[in-house]
């Protein structure tokens, strides 16, 4: 048996921005997707903390060191720069693998800096 269990977790990640004319994804900072483990094209589930919209959609890396966080495509209409996002990664893992699995969590502050890390 497999299970889905949560690897990677953005808390707190700011939209800088929002473009409705791109062909959709989630742009997130390339520094902020390495720090707990996101990769190019992942699928993600978003949730913002401000007007409670969920969407699953995938991981796209911005610029390093930009702290961007851009809402892409019809998911533009999911939140404006400013609200909070929660992302989230999973995996599928065995029973023995689950035993070991410890999720990549940071916390950002209002500028997108990573200000607290949980692994």
């Amino acid at each position: 048996m497999t299970r889905t269990l949560l690897h990677a977790k953005l808390h707190h990640l700011r939209i800088t921005q929002a473009d409705l004319e791109y062909l959709g994804s989630l742009t997130i900072d390339e520094d902020l997707m390495d720090a707990v483990g996101i990769v190019t094209y992942e699928k993600i589930l978003v949730a913002n903390l401000e007007n409670g919209e969920r969407l699953e959609t995938y991981a796209i890396p911005g610029p390093r060191g930009s702290r961007i966080a851009c809402l892409n495509g019809a998911a533009a209409y999911m939140g404006k720069p400013g609200d909070r996002l929660i992302v989230m990664a999973f995996c599928q893992v065995t029973d023995e693998e689950a035993a070991d699995l410890c999720p990549k969590v940071v916390r950002l502050d209002a500028d997108n800096r990573i200000i607290a890390k949980a692994y």
